[in-house]
């Protein structure tokens, strides 16, 4: 069985002041985090989580604490929330519902510093499968989360080729022996 790997890393370390509590603490979960001065670097060894483990206390402590009760981050936990048995002291949280660049959009959008955050992410495979390997680039603006894959980079080349469209695969390289 082949394992799939996302290895992701946010460029840019994000300023403390310009997460809230909570998205500190929902990105502290999604990616591994190191403090990098007043600021935090997040990346991803295998994958982002979409799933994260806390307790009730500090997710309603970090709920409470952030003022951007509009962000992304916030009305997505809210909604979950009120969902978990009153007597829970863990909270299983599925992240799957929504995305992580959206909660780093409202970082950007409140940021005095950053005026744009980049992601790059490698595509690796435990086995060397056709489909296990690429990439990708993501970019963040208050306005904007525009993205591309190495698939979508090929169908670019390809077009720009005039290929699109024709169906030439490795099974069919062809070799001039002449």
């Amino acid at each position: 069985m082949a394992d799939y790997f996302e290895q992701t890393v946010v460029q840019q370390s994000i300023p403390e002041t310009d997460m809230t509590p909570l998205e500190r603490l929902l990105l502290s979960r999604i990616f591994h985090s190191e403090r990098d001065g007043e600021a935090w670097y997040f990346f991803a060894e295998d994958n982002p989580c979409t799933m994260i483990h806390t307790t009730r206390a500090e997710l309603a402590e970090a709920l409470a604490s952030s003022p951007d009760r509009a962000s992304a981050a916030h009305r997505y936990v809210a909604e979950r929330f009120v969902a978990v048995s009153a007597d829970a002291v863990q909270i299983d949280l599925d992240l799957s519902g929504t995305s992580w660049e959206f909660f780093l959009q409202d970082v950007v959008k409140r940021s005095r510093t950053l005026s744009y955050i980049s992601i790059v992410a490698a595509f690796t495979c435990s086995r060397m499968r056709p489909n296990g390997f690429g990439g990708m680039a993501v970019l963040i603006t208050a306005d904007a989360i525009r993205g591309k894959s190495t698939n979508d980079l090929i169908e670019e080349f390809l077009s720009e080729a005039g290929l699109d469209g024709e169906d030439r695969g490795p099974t069919e390289v062809r070799h001039d022996h002449s």
